[in-house]
């Protein structure tokens, strides 16, 4: 079990231009947990969106077969039903801070690759994605490609949880995996939330622990985005 404080997020790392031929990337690393996200841009749109003129904002997620302690097979064809929903979270989490006539008849493609897992790879993800995505937008920028830059704010996102009957922030996969309720939060930088998911895993839980959770989760995302914040501003790497 974890000696971390209650409230204490892991050890966050974040290393720019880990995918060097993207428009943007990063490597993102909380704890054990190891995520590759890269922003491809395309100067095309899907046909069912190219008559609005407004750009679009996808992703697409996969787990290495080496990231957990066995081998995962890589999924072909058929895309298994877990990683189309981490796929639409990391979507609209980052089109919801994205202004999508700003950014023009364009796509950006946001792949997230889990190199390591051990719990949060969806959260780690979204945290990653929104500086990959920052920094692709940021060169369309400096190319006068757009006016200006398409991203109202920033996103992050981190798991809580109550284990032992004390609600916890950014469970790793021991914790997750003895976790009474587990939940994922996704917010602005402003604070705003974008979208929660919480499960109980035994006994219901209530509206005070709920709000309990997001409240620690916010806090866990106000850091996180500082963290962003530092990154896209080179103080930190």
């Amino acid at each position: 079990m974890s000696d971390r404080p209650t409230d204490q997020l892991r050890e966050i790392s974040i290393t720019l231009d880990a995918a060097p031929y993207a428009e943007g990337s990063c490597l993102i690393a909380a704890g054990r947990t190891r995520v590759l996200c890269a922003a491809s841009v395309e100067d095309s749109l899907p046909d069912w969106r190219a008559a609005s003129g407004k750009g679009w904002v996808t992703a697409e997620y996969g787990m290495l077969p080496r990231s957990t302690h066995t081998r995962t097979r890589r999924e072909r064809g058929q895309v298994k039903g877990r990683t189309q929903e981490i796929q639409r979270l990391i979507g609209r989490s980052l089109r919801s801070v994205t202004d999508l006539a700003a950014l023009g008849p364009r796509s950006v493609t946001l792949d997230c690759d889990v190199l390591q897992a051990d719990g949060g790879t969806r959260t780690a993800s979204i945290t990653g994605a929104c500086i990959a995505l920052y920094r692709a937008l940021q060169g369309l920028v400096e190319e006068g490609e757009v006016e200006r830059h398409p991203m109202r704010d920033l996103v992050a996102a981190v798991s809580v949880g109550i284990v032992d009957g004390i609600p916890r922030l950014d469970l790793d996969y021991a914790l997750d995996s003895s976790a009474q309720v587990d939940m994922n939060v996704v917010a602005t930088g402003d604070g705003r939330l974008i979208e929660v998911q919480g499960t109980a895993e035994g006994d219901p839980f209530t509206r005070e622990e709920h709000d309990r959770l997001v409240d620690l989760a916010l806090g866990g995302i106000e850091r996180l985005v500082a963290r962003q914040r530092e990154v896209l501003r080179g103080e930190a790497g």
